[in-house]
């Protein structure tokens, strides 16, 4: 059986409409806008604008969202094209299954896996740290072991389990609690544009670009990847800190591409789609460049907190109050992210196990919720087990580099499904294929060359492992080809 064998379109859609597989269509333009938002407006502000101006980049962190940002916008359009053609769960994990085999699929899918299971966990941590700051601003304080950074993070722990079983009660229903938790959050962001802005001060942008410099590393795997193959000393801050920071802050954007995984819930998923990956990519620049500009001109980048970039800033011109309403607000946002993360990982596994890569019992839907409750369990174990026991500052970049591979993948997937199918139906369409959709690729690649060494050994120990999986277990039960083998045998 081929490994590069394909799952057709047509194939993809009727499996979708399988009863004992089928979701409930519930979700409108609005809904996948708040969605996307919801998951990409979070650790990007809250979490990594501090640390990546602080140690990489400078005020010029700026410049770093505005280079992930266009690495996005690439991407997403790749994402809209294929969205609105295969309306079905999986993300680029169908798209890939379309377009280039049934193997690239499986890698796909395996590193969206990496993606958002991780970065349900690393937000999950970051939330807590949030809350820890907001208990103490108002006289409380959890015990050392059980909080953020502790023997166990138990306020993480418990944020999955809730927002787990809230994803198994309804698509609907957990959207519902994204539209107001998504509301606070826009409200602190903005709050925080328009009330830093009296305390910037000119000189704080002074170097724009700090001057390069060479940082000292423990080892070589700690240094970007194409400074290791080239031989350059590790450093931070001028042109190459920027191209750092982006590397670091596109974390800040993973979630356009989750909105893909709700296609199956979408009421009109050729028209709504392209409107939520593309519109809530857009919305969050905007804010994400204005946020970077007010912090890092209210604090000096070499004093900013890493931690806790934007309750520090106003903490350090005396506004202990605003520090308070900002750590509250970065408790709702993050809990959008969690959940908008969480719910991608089980639309990711429903759509494998569906296809028989995973165990198919696992793709059981809920008889009254119409929810792959079996999926949402799993998924809630494993993020509340990383989440809870897991070192801090360790996972962010493994979340990126599968981020990346999966959008390189993407963009060649589009060039070749418009090879292989010119005569599909496209309500959204790439402009300049084949070039804009390469220059996507060899972009993306470029960040994830600029990921640590470290990151991309433990990335290649990840795939080995789902290599182990699909060759041991999944290759021998996948749907598609013992689907091919019976064609084959009834036509002998």
């Amino acid at each position: 059986m081929s490994v590069l064998r394909t799952k057709t379109i047509e194939q993809s859609l009727a499996d979708a409409d399988e009863p004992e597989y089928q979701l409930k269509k519930s979700l409108s333009a609005l809904d996948l806008v708040v969605f996307g938002v919801g998951v990409v407006i979070g650790a990007g502000i809250f979490t990594l604008t501090g640390r990546a101006a602080h140690e990489v980049a400078g005020p010029a962190i700026v410049l770093s969202f505005v280079v992930a940002a266009f690495c996005c916008a690439l991407a997403a359009m790749c994402y809209a094209e294929f969205a609105s053609t295969v309306p079905v769960s999986g993300s680029a994990y169908t798209f890939s299954y379309a377009s280039m085999g049934e193997l690239i699929a499986w890698i796909v899918g395996w590193d969206l896996l990496l993606e958002m299971f991780l970065g349900a966990s690393v937000v999950a941590q970051g939330w807590s740290a949030y809350l820890g700051t907001f208990l103490e601003n108002i006289g409380w304080v959890l015990p050392e072991s059980i909080a953020y950074g502790g023997v166990i993070d138990l306020p993480a722990v418990l944020l999955i389990v809730f927002l787990g079983v809230l994803i198994s009660l309804g698509i609907k229903e957990s959207m519902r609690v994204n539209l107001v938790l998504v509301g606070i959050k826009l409200f602190i962001v903005l709050f925080v544009i328009v009330a830093g802005i009296q305390f910037i001060s000119a000189a704080n942008y002074d170097p724009f670009i700090p001057a390069q410099q060479v940082t000292e590393a423990k080892s070589g795997m700690t240094q970007p990847l194409l400074q290791a193959l080239a031989g350059i000393e590790p450093s931070a801050f001028g042109v190459t800190g920027i191209f750092a920071g982006a590397s670091l802050v596109f974390f800040a954007y993973i979630g356009f591409d989750v909105v893909a995984t709700t296609a199956e819930e979408t009421k009109n998923p050729k028209r709504d789609l392209p409107i939520g990956i593309i519109g809530s990519l857009i919305i969050c620049t905007v804010l994400y460049c204005a946020v970077a500009l007010v912090v890092t001109g209210m604090v000096s980048y070499d004093e900013l907190d890493p931690a806790a970039a934007l309750a520090n800033a106003f903490e350090v011109h005396g506004q202990d109050w605003m520090a308070t309403v900002i750590s509250a607000g970065a408790v709702a946002g993050l809990t959008t992210v969690v959940l908008t993360l969480m719910i991608g990982a089980s639309r990711v596994m429903f759509a494998m196990s569906r296809d028989h890569l995973l165990p198919p019992r696992l793709a059981k839907v809920h008889s009254r919720y119409r929810t792959p409750w079996v999926i949402t369990a799993v998924v809630t174990g494993v993020c509340a087990l990383v989440a809870g026991f897991t070192p801090v500052g360790v996972l962010e970049e493994m979340v990126n580099i599968g981020t990346l591979s999966a959008f390189v993948l993407v963009s060649v997937g589009v060039i070749v499904l418009r090879r292989t199918r010119p005569d599909l139906p496209r309500s959204f369409r790439v402009p300049w294929v084949p070039w804009l959709p390469a220059v996507s690729a060899a972009v993306c690649l470029y960040l994830m060359l600029n990921l640590p060494v470290e990151t991309w050994l433990r990335f290649l120990v990840w795939l080995v492992i789902g290599f182990g999986i699909y060759f041991g277990y999944s290759r021998k039960r996948s749907r598609v080809g013992l689907e091919a083998a019976l064609r084959d045998a009834d036509r002998v």
